[in-house]
C-alpha cells in the first residue's frame, strides 16, 4: 500500500504545473523596460496619468453632491451656490477631456510597442537554430506567443489598461481609507472582509467553465470539426455524392445540444454567484447605512457628511475588489507574457553572433563528413550511422537511394541545418560548430523540394530582396535558366508580380518555369556550394532528367550536391553514393556502379524496366 501512495504521490507532482519563469511584477518591468527602449515613453507616462485622472474624476463625483448639499444646509447665498456647481461642472470637464484626449493618444503607443513584440517573435521564428523548428516545445511557444501579439486586447497591450486600473485601485484604496478612519475604523473591517469574500466566492463560482474547460473544448472542436468538414472544398463531392447532409447536420446538432446543456449548468452556477454577491452587498450596505444613521442621529455628522460617508462605502468597496480583479487579470497576462519572454529567450544550440565570423572569400572550398551518425529527438535508432565522406572543390557528387534512406538529413548535416549526433562536419579542416552559422550558410545555394516563391515580383524572387537589386546580374541568371524569353514576354517583365494569394494582377508560371526561376536565384546569389534536393520529384524522369542536365550546365566549376531517388537523373556526376540502412552501401561513376551489380546496379534496373513497361502501355 505504500509504495501505491508512493506512485500516487509521484503522480500527482509529475502533474503539477511548472512554475512560471517570470512573476508578473517582472513582466511589468520588462513591458516598461521595452516601452522605453522602444521610444515610446509615452505610453509609461499618460498610463500613469490615466490612473490619477480616473481617481480624480471618482473624487470629483464623490465630493460633488455632498458639497452641494452642505451649502444648502448652510443655506448660503444663490450666486455661491451657483458657483459650487460651476467649479464641479467645470472640474467633470476638465477631468473628462484630459482622460479622452489621453487615450486617443496613448494607443497607438500600446500598438507599437505590441508591434515591436511581434517583430522580435517573427525574427526569432525566422533566425532560430533549425532544430528548434522541429521541437514540439518550441512550436507550442510560437503558437502561444503569437496568440498573446495578435491583437489590442491580448497581453502584449492590454497589460497597460490593467496597470493603470491596478494604480487607479490602489490610489483610491488609500484615500477612502483616510477618508473612512476618521468615521470608524470597524466599518473599513466589515467592508473589506464582504468585498474580499464575494471576490473570492464570486472566482470561484464564476470559474466553473475554467475548471471544465476540457469539457467545454471537446464539446467545441467537435462542433468546429463537423462546421468546418462541412465547408471543406476537398469534401464537397463527397457530400454530394453519398448524401451526407443529413448525417453531419444529426452530429453538428448533438454536439451543439451538449454544449448548450454544459453552458446551462455553468448559467446555473453563475447565478448563485450573483446572489451571494447580492447578499454579501446587502449586509455591507446594510450595516454601513445603520451605523451612519445613528451617527446622524446622535448629531456626531450631518446630511450631508452622512452621503458623502455612504457613497464612500461602495466606492471603498468597489476599489478593493478592483484591486484583487485588476491582480487577477495581470497574474493571467503575466503568464502570456512569460510564455512570449520564453519564446524569445529559447536556447539555441547553434552559436550565430558569438561564432567565428566566416565570409566567403574564395570559391573552393571542402566540405568533410567525420565518422557522421545522426539520431532525431525521440527516435529508436540513427538515421545515418558512422558516415566517412568529402566533398571535394568543383566536384559533383549524386546523393541517390530509396524513400526515407536518409538524403535529405544528411544535405541537413552537410548545410549546417543540423548537428550530428556524433562525429563532425568539417569546412577547410575547421568544424562548423565553431562558426557564426548564419555566415555559414551563406556558403550555400540550394533548391528545395519545397520553393519559398514569395508574394513578390521576379527580380525580387531572383534576388531575394526588396533593395538593393543588381537587374543585370538578375537578368543574367534568369537568362542561364533559359527563362529570359518567358519573363520578358510578362506584362511588366521583371517587375510583373507572382502568387495570387496577395496580387489580384499577378501570374502563375508552370512547374518547369518556376524550376527555372530557383535555379536563376541559386546563380544569383553565387555560393561556393550548390545543393538540389529533389526539387525535381514532381516531374516526370524524362523532364527531371533534362532539368538536372540544365542545373549541370549552369553549375559549372561549383561544387555541388544533387539528391534524387530516380538514378538516371544524376548520371553526368562526378561521383555517386547509395544510402542504405543509414549508411553509404556503394560508391562510384554510374558507370562503375553498374559493373559492380550491386543495389544500384538493382535499382537501375528496376526503374528502367518500369519506364520501359510504362512506354510500352502509353504506345499500345
Amino acid at each position: 500500500m505504500a509504495s501505491a501512495s508512493n506512485t500516487t504521490i509521484l503522480s500527482s507532482q509529475k502533474e503539477k504545473p511548472p512554475k512560471p519563469k517570470y512573476n508578473m511584477f517582472q513582466n511589468s518591468w520588462f513591458m516598461v523596460s521595452l516601452a522605453w527602449k522602444t521610444e515610446e515613453k509615452k505610453v509609461v507616462i499618460l498610463s500613469l496619468l490615466t490612473a490619477v485622472l480616473a481617481v480624480a474624476h471618482n473624487l470629483v463625483n464623490l465630493y460633488v453632491s455632498p458639497t452641494i448639499l452642505s451649502v444648502l444646509e448652510r443655506k448660503a447665498s444663490m450666486p455661491e451656490l451657483i458657483w459650487t456647481i460651476v467649479l464641479f461642472t467645470a472640474a467633470l470637464i476638465f477631468v473628462s477631456a484630459a482622460a479622452a484626449y489621453i487615450n486617443s493618444n496613448i494607443l497607438f503607443g500600446k500598438i507599437t510597442v505590441r508591434s515591436r513584440i511581434l517583430s522580435l517573435l517573427n525574427r526569432k521564428s525566422a533566425t532560430t537554430s533549425y532544430p528548434n523548428l522541429n521541437e514540439d516545445k518550441f512550436k507550442k511557444l510560437v503558437a502561444a506567443s503569437s496568440n498573446a501579439v495578435s491583437g489590442n486586447s491580448e497581453a502584449t497591450e492590454a497589460i497597460w489598461q490593467t496597470l493603470s486600473s491596478l494604480l487607479t485601485n490602489v490610489l483610491g484604496f488609500v484615500i477612502y481609507i483616510s477618508l473612512l478612519t476618521s468615521v470608524q475604523p470597524v466599518l473599513i473591517l466589515v467592508i473589506t472582509a464582504t468585498a474580499v469574500t464575494g471576490y473570492f466566492l464570486g472566482n470561484y463560482l464564476n470559474g466553473y467553465e475554467y475548471r471544465h474547460c476540457d469539457e467545454k473544448s471537446e464539446y467545441i472542436r467537435h462542433i468546429d470539426y463537423i462546421s468546418g468538414q462541412s465547408k471543406d472544398w476537398g469534401a464537397a463531392k463527397d457530400i454530394r455524392i453519398f448524401g451526407l447532409r443529413p448525417w453531419l447536420e444529426e452530429l453538428y446538432t448533438k454536439a451543439l445540444d451538449s454544449l448548450m446543456a454544459f453552458r446551462g449548468k455553468a448559467e446555473s452556477v453563475y447565478l448563485w454567484a450573483k446572489l451571494a454577491d447580492v447578499v454579501l452587498a446587502l449586509l455591507r450596505n446594510g450595516i454601513a447605512y445603520a451605523y451612519l444613521i445613528s451617527m446622524v442621529l446622535t448629531d456626531r455628522i450631518s446630511v450631508s457628511e452622512f452621503l458623502l460617508f455612504f457613497t464612500a462605502v461602495s466606492g471603498f468597496a468597489t476599489w478593493v475588489t478592483g484591486i484583487l480583479t485588476e491582480f487577477n487579470t495581470l497574474y493571467k497576462q503575466s503568464l502570456d507574457i512569460t510564455t512570449v519572454r520564453e519564446c524569445l529567450e529559447y536556447h539555441e544550440p547553434f552559436k550565430f553572433e558569438d561564432g567565428e565570423p566566416l565570409k566567403a572569400e574564395k570559391k573552393e572550398y571542402e566540405i568533410r563528413l567525420e565518422d557522421i551518425s545522426f539520431r532525431y529527438p525521440g527516435a529508436e535508432k540513427d538515421v545515418l550511422t558512422n558516415i566517412n565522406l568529402t566533398l571535394r572543390p568543383g566536384e559533383k557528387l549524386a546523393v541517390v537511394g530509396l524513400n526515407g534512406a536518409g538524403k535529405t538529413t544528411l544535405v541537413k548535416l552537410i548545410c549546417g541545418f543540423l548537428n550530428p549526433t556524433r562525429g563532425r562536419v568539417l569546412l577547410d579542416g575547421r568544424d562548423i560548430r565553431d562558426f557564426n552559422r548564419r555566415d555559414y550558410y551563406d556558403m550555400f545555394s540550394a533548391v528545395f523540394q519545397q520553393f519559398s516563391l514569395l508574394a513578390a515580383t521576379v527580380a525580387s524572387n531572383v534576388a531575394q530582396s526588396e533593395t538593393e537589386i543588381d537587374l543585370e546580374r538578375v537578368k543574367e541568371c534568369v537568362d542561364k535558366a533559359d527563362l529570359r524569353k518567358k519573363i520578358e514576354s510578362l506584362p511588366q517583365s521583371y517587375e510583373t508580380y507572382l502568387n495570387r494569394e496577395v496580387y489580384e494582377d499577378s501570374v502563375m508560371l508552370s512547374g518547369g518555369e518556376t524550376q527555372r526561376l530557383m535555379l536563376a536565384r541559386a546563380l544569383y546569389k553565387d555560393a561556393p556550394f550548390i545543393i538540389l534536393d529533389e526539387p525535381t520529384a514532381a516531374l516526370d524522369p524524362i523532364a527531371e532528367s533534362n532539368m538536372y542536365q540544365k542545373y549541370n550546365e549552369m553549375t559549372s566549376g561549383k561544387s555541388s550536391i544533387y539528391i534524387s531517388h530516380r538514378l538516371a537523373s544524376t548520371r553526368f556526376c562526378d561521383r555517386i553514393i547509395m544510402i542504405d540502412n543509414g549508411g553509404i552501401c556503394e560508391e562510384g561513376t554510374h558507370d562503375q556502379l553498374l559493373k559492380l551489380g550491386g543495389k544500384y546496379a538493382d535499382l537501375y534496373e528496376v526503374q528502367s524496366k518500369y519506364y520501359r513497361e510504362g512506354e510500352d502501355v502509353h504506345e499500345e
